[in-house]
């Protein structure tokens, strides 16, 4: 295996982490700022308010776009089991 091919599988890995995490993230960040737009408004200054919702809509957003990451890492996997045979010789 060369230089290049670690290079590729690498990159191609951290695209599919990226892509892969990236829906739970922006749900994250979107709560967490709707919420601290509201502590802000309210002057709730809890530090534990941000928690629970932050995590039910990673929940709801791991239902909705579960199937899909899925899908991303198996052809991920796939493709890389696939080519194993290349990667030795």
């Amino acid at each position: 295996m060369t230089e290049g091919q670690v290079l590729d599988v690498a990159k191609e890995a951290i695209y599919t982490i990226i892509i892969c995490s990236a829906p739970m993230l922006i749900i994250s960040l979107v709560v967490g700022l709707i919420v601290s737009i509201f502590q802000t408004v309210t002057s709730i200054q809890e530090q534990t308010l941000t928690f629970v919702p932050k995590i039910i809509a990673v929940f709801v957003g791991l239902m909705i776009f579960g199937s899909w990451i899925l899908t991303n890492l198996t052809e991920f996997v796939t493709t890389l089991w696939s080519n194993f045979s290349m990667y030795l010789g």
